[in-house]
């Protein structure tokens, strides 16, 4: 099965890619300033949240914007740093930092947005510490998502960490774990589709909203906003921070209107970061 769904989800990036060179001629994005700006992103909220900017705001500003959907974590980078896209709008900054070091892409932040709080859900119990003895939790198996989830655990005192360990954390730093849980990790696209079968799962706040749940009134625990370094953040190839459609983006999305969008939209679930 693993083996199966690796092969879907290669089968659907290479799609995905395919449909992204397609879309301009010799299968490049433009730094023409009267050109669509390329933008790529995850359906739920991204695309709502650019889905709003083009429909409300892009014109009166003179933005030309042309979004395509994607519902992996791989081809929005690998998408602007070959240049078939501009932009993409669906990470923070610790997984385009992990990502970088891995792939030898240079992709960097031009601002952040807002926040999905990652929240441990369950369709078993209904409170966080009704969850059993030898429970099986279900993690994002993506290296920060996962350092991430596993933090959500110990600040909630279910379990403890390695002294020192920051968004890195596996597994194998948990030092403390009381009620003996077991962990199933899983592509974070996967964990709500798989909470069922699990005592619990943590899931990325985009895909819990994609899925129909109601982070902000679903989740048994949910991250605090304050000091949180997971805001979702526009992002380009290194060079084109400067690219005024870029600019003018970016200035939407830092816009009253947007905020006002967010909140009114999401109710809580997902937060301005701005």
């Amino acid at each position: 099965m693993r083996n199966v769904l690796k092969v879907t989800s290669i089968l659907a990036t290479a799609g995905v890619a395919l449909s992204l060179a397609a879309c301009g001629s010799s299968g490049s994005s433009s730094s023409d300033a009267n050109a669509p700006l390329k933008v790529v992103a995850s359906p739920t909220p991204h695309g709502q949240i650019l889905k709003y900017v083009k429909d409300n705001l892009a014109e009166k500003a003179g933005l030309k914007l042309d979004i395509k959907e994607v519902t992996d974590y791989v081809t929005p980078n690998t998408a602007v740093q070959d240049g078939s896209a501009d932009a993409n709008f669906f990470q923070h900054v610790p997984y385009l930092e992990d990502f970088n070091k891995k792939r030898g892409t240079d992709i960097v932040s031009v601002e952040p947005v807002h926040l999905e709080p990652l929240g441990v859900y369950s369709k078993k119990v209904k409170a966080i510490g009704d969850l059993p003895d030898g429970a099986t939790i279900g993690l994002p198996n993506d290296a920060t998502n996962e350092g991430r989830a596993l933090k959500l655990l110990a600040d909630n005192k279910l379990i403890t960490l390695k002294d020192g360990v920051t968004t890195a954390a596996t597994p194998a730093d948990v030092t403390g774990n009381p009620k003996n849980f077991k962990w199933k990790e899983l592509e974070a696209a996967q964990l709500p589709r798989s909470v069922a079968d699990l005592d619990a799962a943590v899931i990325n706040g985009n895909y819990a909203i994609d899925s129909g749940l109601k982070p902000a009134t679903d989740a048994l625990v949910l991250e605090k906003a304050e000091g949180n370094p997971y805001a979702n953040i526009l992002a380009v190839k290194k060079g084109k921070e400067n690219d005024p459609r870029v600019k003018k983006l970016a200035e939407l999305l830092h816009s009253d209107e947007v905020k006002k969008y967010i909140n009114d939209t999401f109710q809580g679930s997902v937060i301005p970061a701005f």
